[in-house]
């Protein structure tokens, strides 16, 4: 079978020769017939246009629909850069496939009726062999003919009925002729599905950052869009998700864009400017807005800017389309970088080790969170909504299993009046072993955090794989109760 190796594509222009032109294209069934390179059409300019029926001579207004866009990046470039640019383009040419690699990562997204555009498939460069016959059954020639996909509708489409439609339109300078020319009907959604969680408790040491990272990385690998938001200073999940890179202050890359810009201004620093990918934390990856030390500098100049409260709502609001679920890990405090995950989130878990001082913790937490209610009542926000306490870092000790554990439990609902989760996270060693991985590069050890998936395709064992399942669980468990 033949190979593809990322580490030899340095640039745009030998991912696109060595990935796309020698491996990927003839891999899939296309021959030179099947594609174009550097298609323009009006103000789109797109690298690669891969078509299931060759058209010959090659002219736009006879492919009925489009086949594949392919665009090839440089191996340096973050591919959420371009994220939406290609959903334009996909629904602008009503293109059913996407496809967006650098050579070091490869995603496919796909267009469905109503217009919107979900990521099907995630691999890192070094997999694209191995998950080829994957990629295949998706975008394969003879996979799409086969399934009949490049004839079913890929949106709602209106034929052009007079000449303001094309004057109008976006390819009016294309090479597209009027009387062939169709203009895609923009659907807009009225209500967004991205749901925001928050991860809070005001005691240290109960898990929020194991559970924040598991729990993104087990919605991601359910197909769900995530966006994970780190708002301690502590930057603990930034450290989880192998964003911390550098040894010496004077590389840090992470001071002057991190989550304190995000809330500094409403006019700038927007989210799509800010997000990072955690690489190689988790297959597929995870978006993340990380934190920094120098966060809690910055408290007191944002506690006096009365906005600064609400701010994480409105740039939530500018990419509700772009992600399902939204996790927000906080501070074990009573402070501004607690308030405003609260005040932005629609459901909160408070992890709870259940012994006896974080279950007295709990009477902090619900005046905290009457006091947030108070103020979402004064913004014309809905009060917040508790999917309860969540059992962590939990002893897997029989004894303690049947005998202290379920007095714990009792007190949650019985003292506390606050619901229970069903799932539990067990103290399983595997859990701070994935996050404190190591990797040797150059004869020097550097941190290589992995999610608890991730680390079980590294290193299987029954503890690993239970792990796992115990965040597959709890993953379950909140999808059923946010529907």
């Amino acid at each position: 079978m033949p190979k593809f190796e990322p580490e030899f594509c340095r640039n745009e222009s030998e991912v696109i020769s060595k990935l796309i032109v020698s491996y990927l294209l003839p891999e899939l069934g296309y021959s030179l017939d099947d594609w174009h390179q550097e298609v323009k059409v009006a103000n789109i300019r797109l690298d690669f246009l891969a078509l299931v029926t060759p058209v010959i001579p090659f002219v736009l207004d006879k492919i009925k629909p489009l086949s594949i866009v392919i665009e090839a990046k440089n191996p340096d470039e973050k591919l959420y850069r371009h994220t939406r640019k290609l959903k334009r383009y996909l629904n602008n040419l009503n293109v059913r496939y996407g496809l967006l690699t650098n050579g070091k990562k490869l995603k496919i997204y796909a267009r469905d009726n109503d217009e919107e555009i979900k990521l099907i498939f995630e691999c890192s460069g070094k997999k694209i062999a191995t998950k080829i016959d994957d990629i295949r059954a998706i975008l394969g020639k003879k996979s799409l003919i086969k399934a009949n996909e490049i004839n079913a509708p890929a949106g709602d489409i209106a034929e052009e009925t007079d000449e303001k439609k094309y004057e109008n339109s976006e390819f009016q300078n294309s090479s597209i002729s009027k009387p062939h020319h169709k203009i895609i009907k923009k659907t807009i959604r009225e209500t967004s599905n991205m749901q925001v969680l928050a991860i809070y408790h005001n005691k240290g040491g109960v898990g929020k950052t194991t559970i924040s990272v598991n729990l993104a990385a087990s919605f991601s690998r359910k197909g769900k869009r995530v966006l994970l938001i780190d708002m301690d200073a502590q930057a603990n999940t930034t450290f989880a998700t192998g964003l911390i890179k550098f040894q010496f202050e004077e590389d840090d890359n992470i001071r002057n864009n991190y989550v304190y810009h995000l809330l500094e201004s409403g006019d700038f620093n927007f989210i799509p400017d800010m997000v990072r990918c955690s690489d190689d934390f988790n297959t597929p990856e995870v978006d993340v807005i990380p934190s920094h030390i120098n966060l809690i500098e910055h408290q007191d100049k944002l506690n006096k800017i009365a906005a600064s409260r609400s701010r994480l709502i409105v740039k939530l609001k500018q990419v509700e389309n772009d992600y399902d679920i939204v996790i927000i890990d906080t501070p074990p405090s009573r402070d501004l970088y607690a308030e405003i995950p609260l005040i932005a989130a629609d459901y909160l878990i408070i992890p709870s080790d259940l012994k006896p001082f974080a279950n007295q913790g709990l009477s902090n937490v619900k005046k905290f969170v009457g006091q947030i209610n108070e103020y979402r009542e004064a913004i014309a926000r809905a009060p917040l909504v508790i999917l309860g306490v969540l059992p962590s870092k939990i002893s897997t000790n029989s004894q303690y299993l049947k005998h202290t554990f379920p007095k714990q439990k009792d007190v949650v609902p019985q003292r506390h009046k606050l619901p229970l989760m069903e799932s539990i996270i067990y103290e399983r060693t595997p859990l701070s072993n994935s996050l404190n991985h190591i990797k040797e590069e150059d004869d020097v050890e550097r941190p290589d955090p992995k999610s608890i998936f991730e680390f079980c395709e590294i290193k299987s064992t029954p503890s690993a794989e239970q792990a796992a399942e115990d965040f597959e669980t709890l993953a379950t468990e909140i999808m059923n109760k946010i529907k």
